[in-house]
């Protein structure tokens, strides 16, 4: 006897799927950097073997693409993000998906990008939350 799938159809965003499989993706970059060691190694990267890629040196991109795509978020874009991110950490459940919209209307209309920007969990709470109201976002690529 074939199984019925039970689970609740996704809940309808603002904001796509590949939008927000970049914004992780770039979110877990911008997690991954860490502060210069050695502010002016004088080595070559073949030698260090690229690890320079992941501190976090004025000349790196990837907080500015990160702030770049946030703050290019319209407000509902930036709602649901806010409002997942809240989902993806336990503040709300999937059944008060308009109570956290409404309340990061309230909060965050403003300033959506630092806020979000502040929150070291962002890729895993943005990725935890959009698979709990049902997008999957492990089959997009990047």
């Amino acid at each position: 006897m074939p199984t019925i799938d039970e689970s609740p159809e996704p809940l309808e965003l603002n904001i796509s799927d590949e939008k927000l499989a970049f914004l992780i993706l770039k979110a877990r970059e911008f997690d991954a950097e860490v502060d210069p060691v050695e502010p002016d190694p004088g080595s070559n990267p073949s030698d260090d073997r690229d690890v320079g890629v992941l501190e976090d040196l004025p000349e790196n991109s990837v907080e500015a693409e990160l702030r770049d795509a946030l703050h290019s978020l319209n407000e509902d874009e930036a709602i649901d993000v806010i409002a997942l991110m809240w989902i993806g950490r336990d503040d709300f459940s999937r059944e008060e998906w308009d109570e956290a919209r409404r309340l990061a209307t309230e909060r965050h209309r403003r300033d959506p990008t630092g806020y979000l920007m502040g929150n070291p969990s962002l890729a895993d709470e943005l990725e935890d939350g959009a698979e709990e109201v049902g997008h999957s976002l492990v089959d997009i690529e990047a």
